[in-house]
């Protein structure tokens, strides 16, 4: 029942970072915060939530998967008006993974055990 939950809020949450990510329009809430703050937060939410869905997989596999998702989000929104694609946003994505990785490691796995 967990798991299924997990995993549910994975999806859900990813599909709403993909939305965010590739609309054309411009959130007002999201405009007035750091770019680069919004993709560390919402790589270290996906990595969080993929973590504890996906125990199986592998550390390697799950930095795999988030990083595709990053470029991915990236290399879409060259093509989208009013978007701009840009290498240090994956440094971000990069940086909420690895402190994702840390907190679920160290605190999380412990506290709660997931």
């Amino acid at each position: 029942m967990k798991t299924t939950f997990f995993k549910t809020s994975f999806f859900i949450t990813f599909g709403v970072i993909e939305y965010l990510a590739l609309t054309p329009q411009h959130i007002e809430v999201l405009d007035g915060l750091w770019d680069k703050q919004n993709h560390f937060a919402a790589f270290f939410v996906l990595y969080i939530l993929l973590s504890v869905a996906y125990k199986h997989f592998s550390l390697q596999k799950r930095i795999a998967i988030l990083l595709l998702i990053g470029v991915q989000i990236e290399l879409t929104q060259a093509f989208i008006p009013g978007r701009f694609a840009s290498t240090l946003d994956v440094v971000a994505d990069s940086i909420g993974i690895a402190i994702g990785y840390v907190i679920h490691r160290y605190v999380l796995k412990k506290l709660l055990d997931l």
